[in-house]
């Protein structure tokens, strides 16, 4: 082979070397581009059908939950329990979502002592809050909750409306968005008990 060969072979396989590379750059930018739509189309799925972020509006769940914080809330498969905080669409009496405890479930009696501020449930006093509920709305207790429903109030005590009224009254289970699992902001406190 002549030495023009030699080098024409050389040029060749430096443009077939520089092509292969920029043809790898393309796939490697192609892959991240396809991996960023994958995990934003998984995300959307998740938080239209699995979790939701809800903003608390007003001062019922204080000192749980304050005035605008975020919260993410799971929607798959929720069954009431006592004490979770969980996200109401909607009563008949009010037409906006509320955050509120569930401090009572279908079958169990709530008894509300307005004089010395002590909630019970089944005889038991409940702890959720230390503040004492003194404020009385129009439902007569000691109550029954009927099956199917929850009964709800909010850690605020003084400044919640809740299952103490009418207006919300015993919520349809089927009117519970989801659980709050966490506070994602503001930065810092993530827990919600």
């Amino acid at each position: 082979m002549r030495k023009t060969e030699e080098y024409n072979i050389t040029l060749n396989e430096d443009k077939l070397v520089k092509t292969k590379k920029v043809r790898e750059n393309k796939m490697n930018v192609f892959e991240v581009f396809q991996a960023i739509i994958s995990a934003l189309v998984v995300i959307t799925l998740l938080f239209t059908f699995a979790f939701r972020v809800v903003n608390v509006e007003g001062s019922s769940m204080k000192p749980t939950l304050q005035n605008n914080d975020k919260v993410i809330v799971s929607t798959v498969g929720y069954e009431a329990q006592r004490g979770d905080i969980v996200v109401i669409s909607s009563t008949d009496g009010l037409k906006e979502p509320i955050v509120k405890r569930i401090v009572a479930v279908g079958g169990d009696t709530v008894d509300i002592n307005f004089t010395t501020g002590v909630v019970t449930v089944n005889g038991t006093e409940e702890e959720y809050t230390n503040e004492l509920t003194s404020q009385q709305f129009d439902i007569a207790f000691p109550i029954t909750v009927p099956e199917g429903t929850v009964f709800v109030l909010g850690d605020n005590r003084g400044n919640s409306l809740d299952s103490r009224s009418t207006r919300v009254g015993c919520v349809d289970e089927r009117l519970i968005v989801g659980k709050v699992l966490f506070r994602f902001f503001p930065l810092g406190d993530w827990k919600v008990e």
